[in-house]
């Protein structure tokens, strides 16, 4: 990970505002022949006595839960909008291309819970996806007893105890002004990713260049 000052958020509410707004995240550990594993799975952040937790759940003897079994240690990578940068777009244009992008980077020990846990996991999940509408046929307690049951055998809740919250917000933060406004239209008319991280710039402009 890109440990460079610049790119460092100093407000940490940003940062888990950040893995709010992309909950879908990328889960890896090693099995206990240090074989890789992973998986994506919706995760919520909570804080609880200054520390940060991550919960889940994911598929029963999987790969990865078999892993995450024998060893504990987990990486969960929460990912948003990103871009090709230009080098033809700096007011020098003799230095090299690169990429924007934001990454948070949550280091911890998993906890498999049991069925109460993963019931309110479940609920919770459901409720939020669905806007808290609680009449929608998808939500646990609406589901046929039948449904829940097989449900249940087939999934398995997780907590995960952060140790290490890190992350990369590189958004051409080293870059003089000119250039920085110049990505930035460069940026807003290709339209998707670009333009998202072309938006975020320019709001966060007044914290790189600030007067």
């Amino acid at each position: 990970m890109y440990k460079l000052p610049y790119y460092h958020e100093e407000d940490e509410e940003i940062v888990k505002q950040f893995v709010r707004d992309h909950p879908f995240a990328f889960i890896a550990g090693s099995d206990a022949e240090s074989n890789p594993v992973a998986t994506q799975v919706p995760l919520f952040i909570d804080e609880r006595d200054g520390k940060f937790f991550l919960t889940g759940h994911i598929m029963r003897n999987t790969d990865h839960h078999k892993a995450f079994v024998e060893n504990e240690n987990v990486l969960a990578i929460f990912t948003g909008p990103h871009s090709y940068v230009s080098a033809t777009w700096y007011d020098n244009p003799y230095q090299a291309s690169t990429w924007n992008f934001m990454s948070v980077h949550a280091i911890g020990i998993i906890r498999f819970g049991n069925d109460e846990e993963l019931v309110a996991i479940l609920k919770r999940l459901t409720l939020h996806y669905e806007d808290n509408n609680s009449s929608s046929t998808t939500i646990y307690d609406n589901l046929p007893t039948e449904n829940t049951a097989r449900l249940m055998k087939a999934i398995v809740a997780f907590e995960i105890e952060v140790t290490s919250l890190e992350h990369v917000f590189k958004l051409s933060q080293d870059r003089d002004e000119k250039s920085y406004d110049n990505i930035v239209d460069k940026l807003k008319l290709q339209g998707g990713d670009a333009e998202e991280i072309a938006v975020i710039m320019e709001n966060r402009k007044s914290k790189v260049f600030k007067s």
